[in-house]
């Protein structure tokens, strides 16, 4: 008989119709494949459960979570290889029904499955989301949601994110390192916000208190900051203690939609926008409308999705709504520009800094694997093991174009139409 890695990599060709450019390294110590090519690890027949009840995303999320499947060599590479085989494959619900009626690939499923022992559904891995989606984007379950992507450990994100503890898009040159990115970030939203001292700033996702902290100590105003998260309102208050702004840095944990203190000259919304959600999100943007004076300028930081021939037909992403990102979802530049300007605003510049987050993310997923086993101490196996793989895939989608991130910003023109901007705008990119 066979062995196990020759087995596998024979039925997934059969069944993908292409060769398979990978190695595979089986349980029983067998490999099979390009011997300088990246290695799928199956560690054992369980992986190929998991696989076999979920077939497509999810299944390989959930082997790859428990630790059943691995890679080894470069994981960008074997992402690269993975994308072609399996996600963007798996946009075409024809091909994929075609290939179900297929005797060949049908007599390869049930080889792959007598091969995968006993026929019972693995449990998920106890990192996964188990909620129903009914109710999406209330209060409640966007609290719930956020917790679950946040409350992860300061520790952890401290870890991953270097001291800057920003996590968006950092902002480079060429021979910047992430600390000096990210600042450079803060500081780009900053001018393009007009932030001068006596002002007013709302931060909607505040985070760790980066962005607050940054305007108050270097444009000397006063800063609002809310989050859902107890754990990042807890150390971004101390940040705050620490560097003595307590007078000009408030600190909250509170929804957006609840902040009744306004108005405000400035607002900032940096990687807040995606929890959302497509049907609330013009509520959320006149309710940033309301909440600024007239003449303040909104700067909305926001990852896009490229835009479909049928936009109803777009779902959220399974591994990223099962393990990472609970309820978030992507919209295309144009929508959201459509949907701030329905709400009121006049949107006057949009910047996208797509490759710097490719960048941004090569850096966390070093990071990450430069302290893998302190980072799996300070969490668990299973959530440094989602960590890795959404921010080494989203480094590719990026990359490739699948992703974008836009800085888009608007202002609470007043009747007058004196938007308060300068003539040439982009001077703040010099």
């Amino acid at each position: 008989m066979a062995d196990a890695a020759s087995r596998l990599r024979s039925l997934a060709e059969q069944m993908l119709g292409v060769p398979l450019p990978l190695r595979i390294r089986a349980w029983d110590g067998s490999q099979a494949g390009p011997p300088n090519a990246p290695a799928l690890v199956v560690r054992n027949r369980r992986a190929l459960r998991r696989m076999l009840f979920k077939p497509g995303e999810l299944g390989l999320a959930r082997a790859w979570v428990a630790g059943d499947l691995d890679v080894e060599g470069d994981l960008y590479t074997a992402l690269e290889a993975m994308a072609g085989l399996v996600w963007e494959r798996g946009e075409d619900s024809r091909g994929l029904l075609q290939a179900a009626r297929d005797p060949g690939v049908r007599a390869a499923a049930r080889e792959l499955l007598r091969l995968a022992g006993p026929p019972l559904p693995p449990a998920p891995p106890r990192e996964e989301v188990r909620r129903p989606r009914r109710h999406l984007h209330t209060r409640h379950t966007d609290k719930r949601a956020i917790s679950h992507h946040y409350d992860v450990g300061n520790d952890f994100y401290e870890l991953v994110l270097g001291p800057s503890m920003v996590y968006s898009c950092a902002y480079w040159e060429e021979d910047a390192t992430l600390e000096s990115a990210q600042r450079d970030k803060l500081e780009l939203v900053c001018a393009k916000l007009g932030l001068k001292e006596g002002r007013r700033l709302l931060d909607v996702g505040c985070g760790w208190g980066s962005m607050a902290l940054h305007a108050a100590r270097e444009h000397g105003v006063s800063v609002v900051g809310v989050t859902l998260s107890q754990e990042q309102a807890t150390h971004a208050r101390k940040r705050v203690a620490d560097a003595g702004l307590a007078d000009r840095v408030e600190i909250r944990v509170q929804d957006y939609r609840d902040v009744a203190d306004g108005p405000f000259d400035a607002i900032s919304s940096i990687g807040m926008a995606e929890h959302v959600g497509a049907e609330r999100y013009l509520e959320y943007a006149r309710r940033l409308h309301g909440l600024l004076k007239p003449g303040g300028r909104l700067l909305n930081h926001q990852i896009a999705r490229r835009p479909q021939h049928d936009e109803s037909a777009y779902h959220v992403d399974d591994f990223i709504d099962s393990y990472v990102f609970p309820d978030g979802e992507l919209a295309p530049i144009g929508t959201t520009v459509t949907q701030l300007e329905r709400a009121g605003f006049e949107v006057r510049d949009v910047e996208s800094i797509r490759e710097h987050y490719a960048r941004t993310l090569r850096r966390w997923v070093t990071n990450l694997e430069a302290d893998w086993d302190h980072a799996v101490r300070l969490t668990s196996p299973g959530r440094a093991r989602v960590w890795r793989l959404y921010m080494a895939a989203s480094a590719l989608a990026f990359e490739r174009n699948r992703i974008g991130v836009n800085q888009v910003l608007a202002v609470r023109t007043p009747d007058s139409g004196a938007s308060g901007l300068p003539l040439r705008t982009r001077t703040w990119n010099a």
